[in-house]
């Protein structure tokens, strides 16, 4: 059996890739929507993100505000670590 990993950055074609394998039987595992599923509310993962970088991380639906957390470890480098 092969292990294939796909990387490339965003609009790289990834999905596309992804798509291609997956019809000819490869088994996908999508860290992208893994990252996501550990970001819902009630998730463990989501609470010790917001107790590191804040609660302002949170929408009024107690969602992950993507872009407030992308815009600290994006300009952090001591943030991207921690998280």
């Amino acid at each position: 059996m092969r292990h294939l990993a796909l990387t490339g950055g965003i609009g790289s074609g990834k999905s596309t890739v992804a798509t291609f394998f997956a019809e000819r039987g490869a088994t996908i595992i999508d860290a992208d929507a893994i990252s996501r599923a550990v970001m819902e509310p009630g998730q463990q993962v989501l609470a010790e993100v917001v107790e590191t970088f804040g609660e302002h991380l949170l929408d009024e639906a107690g969602r992950l505000d993507r872009a407030a957390l992308a815009s600290i470890v994006f300009n952090d480098d001591a943030a991207r670590e921690r998280l």
